[in-house]
């Protein structure tokens, strides 16, 4: 009664100093190493990398799936019918077509292949004061521009 320490500080007490006296036990053994400090070298802090998950969402975010940018039909617009692709028709073997402007070549001669099952050598482009993209495509000798034009319907 006249001890003013209660029984749970005596026991918190004698708890408190059988830990220091196995981390001192520790030291001495060499278990435990003081750590190091890192020593910086810049004055800017750049941000460790850390783990990093990948996504795993609840759910789509996209109801549907997104159509391609550029396919065939609305890469190309329309064949030109003017007496100059006419005659382009008739005697260089080659069809002229109004493109999206932002189509290129490759993307051109791709389309025009699977539209019409028909190859070209090559494709020339210009863009129109109007902004309209024009397309020469010239044919492999193996087909005839008359009769893809005529299946196309230009003719």
């Amino acid at each position: 009664p006249g001890d003013c320490l209660s029984l749970y500080q005596h026991l918190k007490m004698a708890n408190q100093k059988a830990k220091a006296l196995s981390a001192q036990r520790a030291v001495k053994k060499g278990q435990v190493s003081k750590r190091r400090k890192k020593v910086h070298r810049s004055t800017r802090f750049r941000r460790p990398n850390t783990l990093a998950l990948p996504r795993d969402p609840k759910y789509t975010r996209k109801s549907t799936a997104t159509k391609p940018k550029f396919d065939e039909y609305s890469l190309l617009k329309y064949p030109l019918a003017t007496e100059r692709a006419m005659k382009l028709i008739e005697e260089f073997n080659t069809i002229v077509f109004i493109v999206d402007p932002r189509a290129n070549k490759r993307h051109i001669k791709e389309a025009i292949g699977r539209m019409y099952n028909i190859k070209a050598t090559k494709v020339n482009t210009l863009i129109r004061p109007d902004g309209l993209k024009k397309a020469f495509v010239k044919l492999t000798p193996d087909f005839d521009a008359l009769d893809v034009a005529n299946k196309i319907g230009v003719i």
